[in-house]
C-alpha cells in the first residue's frame, strides 16, 4: 500500500451534503502528515476528488488500513467498501481571504465571488467557512452592485437551459407565508394556456414547506435536464426540484447551511431566486412578496425596495421581472405542511366548492400577472383568462398530464396522529402570528415528515364561539405530537380573538 492511501469502509454515517473522513488517530497517514480532527483533506479516487473534513476516531471502529467516508463523500467520490482512496494535504483556498475581507468591509468584486463559487461547488468549503460566508452576507451587507455580480457568479457556475420559444415564464414568492403552495397552481394554468412554465423549485429553507416537498407527495420530483426538457417540451411546464440538476449548484449548497442557521437574507435570496431562473432559461418572471408584520417582508417600505432590486438586477442578468405586492397577514390555503398544502392545491385545480378560496385567488392573480406580462400589448385581461382557464378544468387537467409525465401520480395522505386545537372564548380574529404557526407545523414534524402540519380554520375577521375548532396539528408519531402540543402551550398569542 503506497504511504497516502487506506482501503474505504462504509460507515453509514449520513451527514447531509458536508463530507466526512473518518480515520484513526494512530494510523499511518494521521502520523506522518500530522492531521488531527477537523483537519481539512484532499481525497482522491477513480479519477475524483472532493475535500473532506476530518473526523478522528480513538477507538477500534477502524482498522489501521481503513478510512470511513459519510454516505455523501462515498457518493461524490463513486467509491464503494473495499476500495483505495489517497489522502493528502489541501492546499489553502484562496477565496476565503474575500470573505474575511468582507468581513471587515471590504466590497466582494464579481471576479471574486466567481471564485468563491467555484471553490464553494468543488466542496472546498466546510460548513463552518460555508457560515461565515453567508454571515458576511447577511442583512444588508451586500450592494445591489454586488447582489448582481453574485446573480452572474451562480448563473456562470451551473448548467443553463435553453429553449426554442422566445418567451418562458417562471414566478417565485419570497415565502414566510404558511400555505402559501400557489406554484402548482399558476404552473398548471399557464402551461394550459400554451406558454413554457419550466419550474424548478426548492425544498423548504426555513418553513414548514418549499413546493418542491410538496409537489414529492404527488409525483416525482428528481428530474435530470432531459427529462424536464422533454416534459416541457409536450406538457409546457414541469414541476421539478431544482436540487436534482445543476442550474444553480452553489445556490444549492448555500441553501442547505442557510436552513440549518434559520438564515435567508436578502442580497443572497435575491440573487439565489434570480439566478435559477435564468438559469432555467426563463426571459419573463413574476414575484409575490407577501407583506406583513409576521411575514418575511414587514412593511411596505420593505416591499418596494425589493421590488425594485429585483427589476434591476433581472434586467442586469436579462431578465423582465415583475413584482406583485400581496397580503402576508395570514396563511394562505388550509393546510400547512406537505401533504396537507398537497390538498389544497388538488382541492383547487378541481374547483371543489370548499377549495381554499384565498389559495385560489392569489394564484388566479398571479397567473393572470404573467399573462398580462407577455401579452399586454394586446391588452388582455390576464386575470380572466387565467380564470377560466382553473375554472373549465383545463388547469387540472394540465398538471395531470405534467404528474403522470414527470412519472407518477399519488394521493396526498394525512397523518397517523392529530390533535384539535378549539377556541376557550368567542370573538373576533383580529391577529395570527404566521411564524409561531410554521414553526408549529416544523416541531409536528413537517416538512421531514410529508404528512405533518397543520390544518388552519381561523382566518381573519372570522366570528368565533367557545369550542369552534381553530386549527388541527397531525403528526406521524405520537413524540413529534407531544413536541408541538408542548410548544402551544408557550405561545398564547397564536390567535388573537378580540
Amino acid at each position: 500500500m503506497e504511504q497516502n492511501q487506506l482501503k474505504v469502509k462504509s460507515l453509514g454515517i449520513d451527514t447531509y451534503r458536508e463530507n466526512i473522513i473518518y480515520m484513526r488517530s494512530d494510523c499511518h497517514i494521521c502520523t506522518a502528515e500530522g492531521f488531527t480532527a477537523l483537519t481539512r483533506v484532499v481525497v482522491q479516487a477513480n479519477g475524483n476528488d472532493i475535500v473532506a473534513t476530518l473526523n478522528v476516531i480513538e477507538s477500534g471502529l477502524l482498522q489501521h488500513d481503513e478510512a470511513g467516508l459519510s454516505v455523501e463523500a462515498i457518493k461524490r467520490l463513486n467509491v464503494k467498501e473495499g476500495d483505495q482512496i489517497r489522502i493528502h494535504h489541501l492546499k489553502p483556498v484562496e477565496s476565503i481571504a474575500f470573505v474575511r475581507g468582507k468581513m471587515y468591509g471590504k466590497t466582494f468584486t464579481e471576479k471574486q465571488l466567481s471564485e468563491i463559487m467555484r471553490d464553494i461547488i468543488k466542496g472546498r468549503y466546510s460548513n463552518v467557512e460555508l457560515a461565515a460566508f453567508i454571515t458576511a452576507c447577511s442583512g444588508d451587507n451586500l450592494s445591489l452592485d454586488e447582489i448582481i455580480s453574485l446573480t452572474k457568479a451562480m448563473i456562470g457556475a451551473g448548467h443553463k437551459l435553453l429553449w426554442t420559444r422566445p418567451i418562458v415564464l417562471d414566478k417565485h414568492c419570497i415565502g414566510g407565508l404558511p400555505g402559501n403552495r400557489t406554484t402548482p397552481i399558476v404552473v398548471s394554468i399557464i402551461a394550459a394556456a400554451g406558454y413554457y412554465i419550466p419550474k424548478t423549485s426548492s425544498r423548504a429553507i426555513t418553513s414548514p414547506a418549499g413546493t418542491a416537498d410538496v409537489m414529492e407527495v404527488i409525483t416525482n420530483i428528481n428530474l435530470d435536464l432531459k427529462h424536464i426538457k422533454k416534459v416541457v417540451e409536450i406538457q409546457n411546464g414541469c414541476l421539478a426540484w431544482g436540487g436534482s440538476i445543476n442550474l444553480s449548484p452553489a445556490d444549492d449548497i448555500i441553501i442547505s447551511v442557510e436552513k440549518t442557521l434559520d438564515v435567508d437574507s436578502e442580497g443572497q435570496m435575491i440573487a439565489s431566486v434570480l439566478s435559477k431562473k435564468a438559469a432555467a432559461g426563463s426571459t419573463h418572471v413574476v414575484i409575490d412578496i407577501p407583506v406583513g408584520e409576521t411575514a418575511k417582508v414587514r412593511t411596505q417600505e420593505d416591499a418596494k425596495r425589493l421590488e425594485h432590486n429585483f427589476k434591476v438586477v433581472g434586467e442586469a442578468v436579462g431578465l423582465n421581472v415583475k413584482s406583485i405586492v400581496t397580503d402576508g397577514t395570514q396563511p394562505v390555503g388550509v393546510g400547512i405542511g406537505p401533504s396537507l398544502e398537497a390538498m389544497d392545491v388538488l382541492s383547487v385545480l378541481q374547483n371543489e366548492p370548499n377549495a381554499p378560496r384565498e389559495l385560489k385567488l392569489r394564484a388566479v392573480t398571479l397567473a393572470g400577472a404573467m399573462l398580462d406580462l407577455v401579452d399586454s400589448e394586446h391588452n388582455m385581461d390576464g386575470f380572466g383568462k387565467a380564470l377560466h382557464i382553473l375554472e373549465r378544468g383545463d388547469a387540472f387537467e394540465k398538471f395531470k398530464s405534467i404528474c403522470v409525465a414527470q412519472g407518477a401520480w399519488k394521493e396526498p395522505k394525512l397523518a397517523q396522529y392529530s390533535f384539535d386545537v378549539k377556541s376557550l372564548h368567542e370573538g373576533v380574529v383580529t391577529i395570527i402570528n404566521n411564524r409561531q404557526l410554521s414553526k408549529l407545523a416544523k416541531l409536528a414534524g413537517a416538512p421531514r415528515s410529508p404528512s405533518a402540519g397543520l390544518q388552519f380554520f381561523a382566518p381573519l375577521h372570522t366570528k368565533i364561539s367557545t369550542g369552534d375548532l381553530l386549527f388541527r396539528i397531525w403528526a406521524e408519531t405520537k413524540g413529534e405530537l407531544e413536541y408541538a402540543k408542548e410548544y402551544l402551550d408557550t405561545i398564547p398569542h397564536l390567535i388573537t380573538i378580540g
